[in-house]
């Protein structure tokens, strides 16, 4: 696991510290799992836009959608 040094100032610290402590987690834990979110959310794109692709444009077989049908379906 690598190191990271911030400058922040204390005042937003203090305040990110105590808001990371009502949710029962260290501003350390908090800043991890932000950053993590972060560098997945990118790999999470990619993934969905994979699937997208492979997925297809799907195909009704001719069939027509009908209004009153699909009403007593639901």
């Amino acid at each position: 696991m690598a190191n990271l040094t911030l400058s922040v100032d204390e005042q937003s610290t203090e305040r990110a510290r105590l808001a990371a402590q009502k949710m029962g987690i260290s501003l350390n834990q908090f800043l991890r799992d932000q950053i993590e979110r972060l560098a997945g959310a990118d790999q999470r794109a990619r993934d969905a836009e994979a699937y997208l692709k492979s997925a297809g444009h799907g195909d009704s077989g001719g069939w027509k959608f009908n209004r009153d049908e699909l009403q007593r379906k639901v």
